[in-house]
């Protein structure tokens, strides 16, 4: 059987766009797309998952990538995922950026190996950054009085909050038994929310 090449496609939300990402899709044997965080390691993702299944059971011959803070934005995360295909021989290229993690030979790149990890440093710095201007934003807000928050003693009820679409969509896959991250992926809500799902669902 000949290797497949596969497209990889991440969007944090169900409303993003995939054309920026969707570059020559005709040209691959294979798309998997995620909706989830960036903080989710890889193969605790749902297309994650699947991309795993495909790279042990031996059929992928190259993974292709938009960028590399698709596969996350945490350097840790990024390096074991570069580092779990280059142990199979499986070349990541990182389209946008015009990098590829293996040669022809299928032995690292030192030049785009060094590149990568300075990119995946400045991913992670980002959503860093992404997080300590939200938090200051509430504090300014706070100060001016402008931060509304929850009107205090205000309490969403039980019903409502599993009535929402996304949340009924989770206790679906919840009795499927499906795992927690990938409910979140799948369903667009955060792992926070999947937990409170399944919590009241024992209710």
């Amino acid at each position: 059987m000949k290797p497949i090449s596969i497209l990889y496609v991440r969007i944090s939300t169900a409303d993003q766009k995939t054309d920026r990402q969707r570059v020559n899709e005709s040209s691959f044997d294979k798309i998997i797309e995620d909706t989830c965080s960036g903080s989710i390691p890889m193969f605790d993702r749902t297309g994650g998952i699947e991309l795993k299944k495909l790279i042990d059971a031996g059929v992928v011959g190259s993974i292709s990538v938009w960028q590399i803070d698709r596969c996350g934005r945490d350097l840790r995360d990024i390096i074991n995922f570069i580092y779990y295909t280059a142990q199979r021989k499986v070349p990541i290229h990182f389209i946008s950026q015009g990098l590829v993690t293996l040669d022809e030979k299928g032995e690292e790149n030192p030049i785009s190996k060094m590149i990568i990890s300075i990119l995946g440093v400045v991913a992670e710095m980002e959503r860093k950054l992404i997080k300590e201007r939200q938090l200051e934003g509430i504090a300014i807000a706070k100060l001016q009085n402008k931060y509304l928050g929850r009107k205090p003693g205000s309490k969403e009820d039980s019903l409502t909050f599993l009535s929402k679409p996304k949340n009924r969509k989770a206790i679906t896959l919840l009795k499927k038994g499906y795992k927690l991250t990938e409910v979140s992926s799948i369903a667009g809500v955060s792992l926070n929310t999947v937990i409170k799902v399944k919590k009241l669902m024992l209710n």
